[in-house]
């Protein structure tokens, strides 16, 4: 496929109820899309940078400006044949992995439709029924914590993740322990403690968790190893693992037992594979996080929990949960048994609904050779 022009969309999204981290609280999504089109043929990528680099060091405005001046020039008037022939046409540029992944996975995606089949089954999946887990904010108040499981567990869920900081947590794990002592629970801390915290996090054994999340610093290996030898529970990590070298590195060093491997934040489908790859080497699961993306990054993350490492619950949810209107059709659905139903169609198995894009979009350029 030559690549003959490039488009990038901005768009502006409400989410339906307000989503806090140990980061700070969003109401709402800035999103960026990314179109390659070609041969007759278009595929679509979504970058889940957030609005201020605060989680990673890449926002929405630097994969803008990264896109515009370094990526698009990379590949436009190229002919690629593979998405996994991407990641070498951005080799000068280092780092950029959220910018990045938006392209390779276009890239995938327009490869797929190429061919005529699923991307899933391109990626390599195998699963057609993905086990989902949600993930649940800092609330107002326990009461309103609780009241938000209740909910997500009556739709079937499997596996329910909160978010931990200092000053919410025990208690908050000990309420929802009393209230469901048999449930598959997890906490992610998003770097909000230190080693000094280790005692502290001692503590969470007692709640028998299936993990807890990324406790220490986001670019951390070596600290992990060591509060991972102090804790029963399992240690994963998330944005310490940026590629598959950290991923031998973490699981050589005994840092966590369980990876979260998020397709958007490693640089694309190629590295995930990699990372996924690695961790079955090792025998250790590996699941799916979101980053709160529209339908078309949560379509990709189905395509990726199909392959056959995927076997803890992921943050694939519902489009529902998030949007009031997603931006493909059908929307993402969960069955009441807390799973969704991989499709056979051709490509991604969602369609865009370009009037909705149309409408949500703040700031687009299209380039051409």
């Amino acid at each position: 496929m030559k690549i003959e022009s490039v488009t990038l969309c901005e768009l502006q999204i409400p989410l339906v109820d307000f989503f806090e981290t140990s980061f700070g609280r969003i109401t709402a999504r800035r999103i960026l899309l990314v179109r390659l089109q070609g041969d007759g043929i278009e595929g679509w990528g979504e970058c889940v940078a957030d609005d201020d680099p605060f989680y990673s060091e890449e926002s929405i405005d630097t994969a803008w400006l990264i896109a515009e001046k370094y990526l698009v020039p990379a590949v436009l008037g190229e002919v690629v044949n593979a998405g996994r022939e991407m990641p070498a046409l951005f080799s000068r540029v280092r780092g950029h992995r959220m910018a990045k992944a938006a392209f390779e996975n276009a890239m995938w995606d327009a490869e797929a439709q190429w061919l005529q089949i699923p991307l899933w089954k391109l990626l390599g999946g195998s699963q057609r029924d993905i086990p989902c887990g949600v993930s649940i904010g800092i609330q107002n108040s326990h009461e309103q914590l609780l009241a938000k499981i209740e909910r997500e567990l009556s739709a079937g869920y499997q596996r329910i993740k909160v978010k931990v900081k200092p000053g919410w947590d025990l208690n908050v794990l000990e309420k929802i322990r009393d209230q469901w002592p048999e449930i598959l629970l997890s906490c992610d801390a998003n770097s909000a403690y230190s080693p000094a915290d280790t005692e502290h996090l001692k503590k969470l054994d007692r709640f028998e968790l299936l993990m807890i999340e990324q406790p220490l610093w986001s670019d951390d290996i070596f600290f992990h190893a060591s509060l991972q030898r102090e804790l029963t529970t399992a240690l994963c990590l998330d944005e310490s693992i940026r590629n598959a070298r950290d991923a031998e590195m973490a699981l050589e060093l005994g840092a966590c037992r369980i990876l979260n491997i998020k397709v958007g934040r490693v640089g694309g489908f190629s590295e995930a594979i990699a990372i996924h790859d690695v961790a079955r080497k090792f025998g250790v699961p590996v699941w799916c996080g979101g980053m709160v993306e529209a339908g078309l990054g949560r379509s990709h993350n189905v395509a990726l929990s199909t392959l056959p490492g995927f076997t803890l619950p992921g943050d694939v949810s519902a489009s529902k949960r998030y949007w009031k209107e997603d931006i493909i059709e059908p929307e993402v659905t969960v069955t009441a048994e807390g799973t969704i139903q991989v499709n056979n169609q051709p490509g991604r198995g969602y369609e865009l609904r370009r009037d909705v894009i149309e409408q949500l979009t703040v700031r687009k350029q299209e380039m051409r050779r």
